[in-house]
């Protein structure tokens, strides 16, 4: 019965992904629509759009699991690296690559750069066109097999049939509706991930005591209720594990020191921001340049706290496994899946909040997987085929090979994620390093150095990326 409820809602979820999907479609009437979503974005959908799409099920599995297994350290790091480049590239980026494209009339990211630097035989157009089809497609490929691997877990499905329906709706709404679509679903994703964080914190908190009482949690009765203090003593009895300087050995339950190398090399990751096209999209497609103080708030509190919940979940799933609650876990990855099948336990109401939090994982990654592949394919289809081969491409042709090219895009994502047990976190890495080297530094100055050149930005461009 639990089953059948938690597909239910997961069903209703993806259904309601694709009504946006064929409400957006009819909005876009050219190119610039359906890659750009005609530069009307509101602030909040820009925001939590551009957030979403970045922080993919690596905020709902990965962050949880590095500080389950090992303790804070390495997941505190990060996130305040990430928290502080999300401040402060929509502080400096934002405003200007919004002000800029729209001079220029860019609408890709490669567009950007060719017009910036007089570029008007298309080699930086071609390359970083290029790139970003080399670090999307397979970062695409890993959102289709997180999708698969979800709902082939939860069903018992075989993980081929689960990855190929995963990935047949994303491109779906993708396809239909463009940028538009992308982003107003990512918004809505951005949401029930939020629910699903604050979820299983609030469920993990109560069960982390071993306690006999009943507490009721979102209106559904819970037996062993714990408490706050009962993670936080269960964390500082630990070794090194509630520290910013050492890491947690589980195999022989010491701490080792996590070095000021280490430390300045997680907190590195905020640099990779600078040149996330997805991101930046996201700063050039906002319909009022004024509202982007607000977006960059929403964006920043967003972030912090939800990586900071997602931090705290790892450290209550240990609690939870230390109270006999959870059994100890394999892969640490795994905690929210395994929460919200003991949720599922509880009753109706519970299996259906148990839904929403494998919806929430899912909706992480949709997220991503939709921003990647929108990428990627505009790359090729607008910054390739059109600005290098077919400069006289009218726009009904224009809208004909963008849905083609997300399609094309697609299916040689679902060749690449049909093995099942490639690692998602080194795709992630590749595709995250590849972009802040090729790009980042090439975004700061053609923003803010008007001494930068043709020769310059493609010099940089391709030592960046070539070395990654």
């Amino acid at each position: 019965m639990s089953q059948i409820i938690i597909m239910a809602a997961i069903l209703i979820y993806l259904a309601a992904m694709l009504g946006v999907g064929f409400y957006c479609s009819k909005q876009n009437n050219s190119v610039d629509d359906f890659y750009l979503g005609g530069r009307k974005l509101g602030p909040f959908v820009t925001a939590m759009s551009a957030e979403a799409s970045d922080m993919s099920s690596w905020l709902l599995m990965g962050l949880p699991g590095v500080a389950y297994l090992s303790g804070v350290a390495s997941a505190a790091w990060t996130a305040i690296g990430l928290a502080i480049g999300t401040y402060v590239n929509w502080l400096i980026v934002a405003r200007r690559i919004r002000v800029y494209s729209k001079a220029y009339e860019a609408f890709t990211v490669p567009d950007f750069f060719a017009k910036r630097f007089g570029d008007k035989k298309g080699i930086l157009t071609g390359i970083a066109a290029l790139m970003i089809i080399i670090f999307f497609i397979p970062y695409t490929a890993s959102g289709f097999a997180a999708c698969g691997k979800l709902f082939a877990n939860l069903f018992g499905m075989d993980y081929l049939p689960a990855m190929l329906i995963s990935a047949i709706v994303i491109v779906a709404y993708t396809t239909l509706g463009g940028f538009l679509a992308a982003s107003t679903t990512d918004f809505v994703q951005s949401i029930v991930m939020t629910i699903a964080l604050v979820l299983v914190v609030c469920f993990g908190v109560s069960m982390s005591g071993g306690v006999q009482n009943v507490l009721v949690v979102f209106g559904f009765g819970i037996s062993k209720v714990g408490s706050f203090s009962a993670v936080m003593d269960n964390a500082k009895s630990m070794a090194g594990y509630f520290s910013l300087t050492h890491t947690h050995d589980v195999a022989t339950g010491t701490a080792s020191p996590y070095s000021l190398l280490q430390i300045f090399s997680t907190l590195a990751w905020g640099l990779g921001y600078f040149g996330m096209p997805h991101v930046l999209l996201r700063f050039m497609a906002i319909g009022d340049a004024n509202k982007l103080k607000l977006s960059r708030r929403v964006a920043t509190v967003w972030v912090v706290i939800s990586m900071a919940v997602s931090v705290f979940i790892g450290v209550i799933g240990n609690a939870m496994t230390k109270a006999g609650v959870l059994p100890t876990l394999k892969d640490p990855e795994t905690i929210i899946l395994v929460v919200a099948d003991l949720i599922s336990k509880h009753g109706v109401l519970a299996t259906i909040i148990a839904g929403l939090i494998l919806a929430g994982i899912l909706a992480a990654t949709m997220s991503t997987a939709d921003s990647q592949l929108l990428a990627a394919s505009s790359s090729a289809s607008q910054n390739i085929l059109k600005e290098v081969f077919m400069k006289d491409m009218s726009e009904k042709t224009g809208m004909l090979i963008a849905r083609i090219t997300v399609l094309v895009i697609a299916l040689i994502g679902v060749f690449i994620a049909r093995n099942p047990d490639s690692s998602v976190f080194q795709i992630v890495s590749f595709a995250w390093a590849g972009f802040g080297a090729s790009f980042g530094p090439l975004v700061l100055l053609a923003l803010f150095w008007k001494r930068s050149t043709f020769q310059g930005a493609l010099c940089g461009m391709v030592s960046g990326g070539g070395m990654v």
